[in-house]
């Protein structure tokens, strides 16, 4: 990762932790139906660690990295899973030591060759790399172009449109020279209050970025405009996706 965009995500670490959505039970499902093994898992770019302990209880060991320690001290823990500061592209570990590689909603930061280059060679004979990533977050008809158009103001610039262009595609528009196994769409259901939505907003880094470079905080606008619409709670998804290969 990009040293630059490793600062992206310094600030807004404890609302990354609290508000990111998590990933649903039958993608999981879907994943673990193909490994070969489950000694050791890898969860690169692991962020607040959702991944790592989804891992952590279908695997004897993970190994969850990421360039920013301030994400890894808000990650959770459990007696199986070792943190690690250390870029994708390049880790201490052992050649050819895991069953299961995964990187979730990340892959758009890295030198992606680089960390394939890594992947095949940490990667245990049929072991799988597991690409993962969620969308842009569905609510209704009258609420989705609000949030869309607050999408395309914070990731305008920066360095964050060609990476926000490749989650939208899906990752489908990024190289992917492994033997591929076709998935199917998965979606991550949640009843927010609109304090859950401002949290989701604050755990962006293009959003932090905006704050510092212009002193002001942009939710409070489309926050404003959302209040009287949006009610107690409100059913919001993520549509979620996922490309699954052997290495």
């Amino acid at each position: 990762m990009n040293n630059t965009h490793h600062q992206n995500f310094i600030g807004q670490a404890s609302f990354y932790a609290k508000y990111r959505p998590t990933y649903p039970a039958n993608m999981y499902e879907f994943i673990l139906r193909h490994v070969s093994g489950r000694d050791r898992a890898w969860d690169c770019a692991t962020g607040s660690g959702q991944v790592a302990l989804a891992l952590s209880k279908q695997f004897g060991q993970v190994l969850a990295s990421d360039v920013s320690q301030s994400q890894l001290d808000n990650a959770g823990k459990a007696p199986n899973i070792k943190y690690l500061v250390a870029p994708a592209e390049s880790t201490p570990f052992e050649d050819h030591s895991f069953d299961l590689i995964t990187v979730a909603q990340a892959i758009h930061w890295f030198d992606i060759d680089q960390f394939y280059e890594e992947v095949r060679r940490v990667a245990q004979k049929e072991a799988l790399l597991a690409v993962i990533g969620y969308n842009r977050l569905l609510v209704d008809k009258q609420i989705d172009p609000i949030i869309h158009a607050y999408y395309e103001k914070m990731f305008t610039g920066g360095g964050f449109k060609g990476c926000r262009r490749l989650v939208e595609s899906e990752y489908r528009t990024i190289a992917f020279p492994f033997e591929e196994i076709p998935s199917p769409k998965f979606s991550s259901d949640y009843e927010w209050t609109l304090e859950d939505l401002n949290g989701f907003f604050y755990s962006w880094s293009s959003v932090q970025k905006y704050r510092e470079q212009h002193e002001e905080d942009p939710t409070v606008e489309i926050i404003n405009e959302l209040r009287e619409v949006w009610g107690e709670k409100r059913k919001v998804s993520f549509p979620v996706f996922l490309r699954l290969g052997k290495v």
